[in-house]
């Protein structure tokens, strides 16, 4: 019977969108929802498995853990893209990567729930409510404001999108930043200096990886204007955690709303925990039902076709 292990459940969910009881003659499964302590941790834990169902970049699948799993065979992923999965040692070892299909909505919804946390001063309002306080601070609004985008991908047009019916001027930069679709969504195509420095809310939505590892650091923070935020939805590590700390603390910019960090869960001690003005998600720009029941389903779906000798939506 095939070994196969749910990975990073956080919520304990996994089973309210599959059945896994149905396959309980064909599979064993072991549902893990707690991370991992280190590496380590998941080279004992895992030793036994053949088939890894992972939710994206929660658990990393370096060459060392890959190397170290020598059942393993297969590893599903959630979304099709998966930079946290070491494709060069699967491929040596002959492990068979697939991947599931994603709602791209969600993410752009979340940037909008920080955009306008932001503005009106959410955190502070909502928690001065409970401590029965009324209208303590002032909002700002965002017809005629800066919209800055890092990336105009299917995330980053969909959120210029909803900036342009918000009244907004969208401006957008990347690498290799596509000029027709500017055109198309009459968006000003920028350079990253003049984003950086003109920009009231600059909102990240590039890939991970090392090409825009550290894209925003202290150099950038200077730049900006001291009344501009920055909401990062996309990964981490792209934003220097540290100048983004003394940025806030030092008041360089208004306020920044993250959902991702550059290690996650985000450690208890973390200083970006007790700044007044940082908003922060736990990672949860994709978490939505209708993801969940599409990662889970299609999850086993790739899992059942790997087992027949068919895999489907590899990733290579």
């Amino acid at each position: 019977m095939l070994k196969v292990a749910i990975l990073d459940d956080y919520q304990n969910v996994s089973q309210q969108f599959v059945d896994i009881e149905k396959l309980s003659g064909k599979y064993e499964f072991k549902i893990f929802s707690e991370p991992f302590i280190d590496e380590n941790d998941a080279i004992e834990k895992l030793a036994d498995f053949e088939a890894l169902l992972i939710m994206r970049e929660r658990t990393p699948m370096t060459q060392s853990l890959i190397d170290n799993l020598k059942r393993l065979k297969f590893i599903i992923t959630s979304g099709l893209r998966n930079k946290s999965i070491d494709l060069v040692a699967t491929k040596k070892r002959g492990i068979i990567v697939c991947g599931t299909e994603i709602n791209v909505n969600p993410t752009p919804e979340l940037t909008w729930a920080l955009i306008l946390g932001l503005a009106r001063n959410f955190k502070e309002e909502i928690d001065n409510m409970y401590q029965g306080y009324w209208q303590s601070t002032i909002g700002v609004e965002l017809k005629g404001k800066i919209l800055g985008l890092i990336g105009l991908g299917k995330v980053g047009s969909q959120v210029a999108k909803i900036g342009k019916a918000f009244g907004m001027q969208v401006m957008a930069w990347s690498e290799n930043l596509d000029l027709s679709k500017c055109k198309e969504l009459d968006i000003l195509p920028s350079s990253k200096e003049d984003l950086i420095s003109n920009s009231d809310f600059l909102s990240i939505h590039v890939q991970g990886g090392e090409r825009y590892r550290n894209c925003i650091t202290i150099k950038e923070f200077d730049k900006m204007k001291k009344s501009a935020f920055l909401i990062n939805t996309s990964r981490g590590p792209i934003v220097n955690e540290d100048d983004l700390i003394i940025a806030l603390s030092t008041n360089e910019i208004a306020g920044a709303g993250l959902d991702v960090y550059e290690k996650e869960p985000l450690p208890e001690n973390n200083k970006l925990r007790f700044l007044p003005n940082a908003l922060l998600t736990p990672h949860i720009g994709y978490v939505t039902a209708e993801n969940y029941s599409i990662f889970y389903n299609q999850m086993i779906e790739s899992l059942e076709a790997c087992v027949n000798g068919k895999p489907i939506r590899v990733i290579e």
